[in-house]
């Protein structure tokens, strides 16, 4: 039987996981977050302005009917999470973001795609970029003054993690993004590709070895209570097989896509494989949405379906459902670390929509979090 490429990569773990789940067991889940992280790419495949335009304003049309439809535990509608590339910047279509960011249904965060370049200029398009989405756009968050940010590399190739050293060149990138203000990165699970993680759905701090390329291979855990840690945290989606109606197995990658529609049967092998922080569900989930066979079937019906097929499936194992953005993802996540409530933390408080302003508490807990990185 023939499995997926660079099944040498994950096959070991992902058993591993698998029999650890099985003997183990797992809390009750209680709480099940839903975040949707999109790579963005209006200008995909080398599109002309009108094409690009097309495609964004087909979304900015139809996100916020869509979205209007749904609500989650909280009363609240999603916030979808779009992660734009900087090198197709374009303050047009960011400025369609921002006004489905203020209106409470989406949120921007950032993806990069580069190809060697070097440690400073890396550094100095990330700084800009993210200069330009708050100064310009009012996005992003500022935590003790600093510029915070979630992140998705582009092609997969984070910390330099493909063989031939394409689409990146840095060893030392999971220290930089930290350095530069990323309270998280999204990337994983990349599938097939040989950049794919040998941690498995489990949300860690990776391992920050200057060096070593792909040092996000391994981590530590975070766990409930455990605390913070000042590496860059990593949260993954779901990574695993599914066998129902193929006698080969499929990848499962929680990706949105027009060749792997979601399906009832797929949700429920999310719930199974997704990261847990005690009773705390984390499905994380992706897309490319501006490509034109996904946003066919994503805008006509599969997000309607998605959202309402998680909520359902939560709702038979009897927990709540939260449609969330990477940044409240995220929030959920720091708090239960530092054993807090993470309705509170996510929802109610200033994750939602404090900008250049945070909770006192966020903010203590990122400033002593930089003075033990020093």
């Amino acid at each position: 039987m023939d499995l997926p490429r660079h099944a040498e990569i994950w096959l070991r773990p992902y058993c591993a996981d698998r029999i650890r789940r099985v003997a183990g067991g797992r809390p009750p889940v209680r709480r099940v977050w839903l975040s949707i992280t999109d790579h963005w790419e209006p200008f995909w495949r080398g599109a002309d302005f009108a094409t690009a335009s097309s495609r964004v304003r087909r979304w900015r049309e139809m996100w916020p009917r869509i979205a209007s439809q749904l609500k989650d535990s909280a009363g609240k509608t999603p916030k979808y999470s779009f992660f734009y590339p900087e090198e197709e910047y374009h303050p047009e279509f960011i400025s369609s973001l921002a006004e489905m960011t203020r209106e409470g249904i989406a949120d921007v965060e950032v993806h990069i795609h580069h190809d060697g370049g070097g440690r400073e200029e890396f550094i100095r398009r990330m700084a800009t970029y993210c200069r330009r989405l708050v100064e310009n756009h009012g996005l992003l968050r500022r935590i003790e003054g600093r510029i915070a940010f979630g992140f998705i590399h582009g092609n997969w190739a984070l910390n330099n993690s493909r063989p031939d050293g394409r689409w990146c060149g840095l060893n030392d990138e999971v220290a930089i993004l930290r350095d530069l203000g990323c309270y998280a990165d999204f990337t994983m699970p990349s599938g097939n590709s040989p950049t794919q993680a040998r941690t498995l759905n489990k949300i860690y701090w990776c391992r920050d070895d200057l060096h070593k390329p792909k040092s996000y291979d391994e981590g530590v855990a975070a766990s409930v209570g455990g605390g913070m840690m000042p590496q860059l945290l990593m949260i993954p989606g779901p990574f695993g097989l599914r066998w129902r109606g193929r006698f080969i197995p499929r990848m499962e990658t929680g990706e949105l896509a027009a060749y792997d529609r979601p399906t009832p049967h797929r949700v429920r092998r999310w719930f199974d494989l997704a990261p847990q922080l005690g009773g705390d569900l984390f499905v994380k989930l992706y897309s490319h949405g501006t490509q034109e066979a996904n946003s066919e079937v994503l805008l006509n019906q599969d997000l309607l379906n998605v959202y309402r097929w998680v909520a359902d499936e939560a709702a038979h194992v009897q927990a709540e459902t939260f449609f969330v953005s990477a940044w409240q993802m995220y929030g959920a996540v720091s708090a239960l670390c530092r054993g807090r409530d993470p309705v509170e933390t996510a929802i109610a408080s200033d994750w939602t929509s404090g900008r250049d302003k945070q909770s006192a508490e966020t903010s203590a807990v990122h400033h002593q979090l930089a003075k033990t990185d020093r």
